[in-house]
């Protein structure tokens, strides 16, 4: 099954946006169970995670849209959640200083993710 954690088959795979997502929200998760617990940050990892991990499961409905329409909204939300997701990586190295270098990493998964939906939504529009 693809998508099982840790799978790696030493064969070069081809490029899987279902995948890729859901790795990235396994990465979000992995990342937010490492930072302190603290009023503040709880709030920002709840938001993290949601948004994070939201980015996958909404190109999974996409992927499964009944219509044009339908697809195009679900990249819509894709895009949205991904750009959210950034913001909070943001907030978070804002909060959790000692560990930007990290964010920095996992922000710009999200930034192309974003940008890989923003693409998918204007050859939806153009097309």
């Amino acid at each position: 099954m693809t998508g099982d954690a840790g799978e790696d088959t030493g064969q070069k795979q081809s490029y899987d946006l279902e995948e890729r997502t859901a790795r990235f929200g396994q990465d979000v998760i992995a990342f937010a169970k490492t930072l302190s617990r603290s009023t503040i940050n709880e709030v920002l990892i709840k938001q993290l995670v949601r948004s994070g991990t939201s980015i996958g499961a909404n190109y999974c409905e996409a992927d499964d849209a009944e219509s044009r329409k339908d697809f195009r909204h679900k990249v819509g939300l894709c895009k949205k959640e991904s750009r959210e997701t950034k913001h909070w990586f943001r907030m978070i190295a804002t909060a959790e200083p000692t560990r930007r270098s990290e964010v920095v990493v996992l922000w710009r998964e999200a930034k192309e993710l974003h940008l890989i939906f923003t693409s998918i939504r204007r050859s939806i529009d153009a097309g």
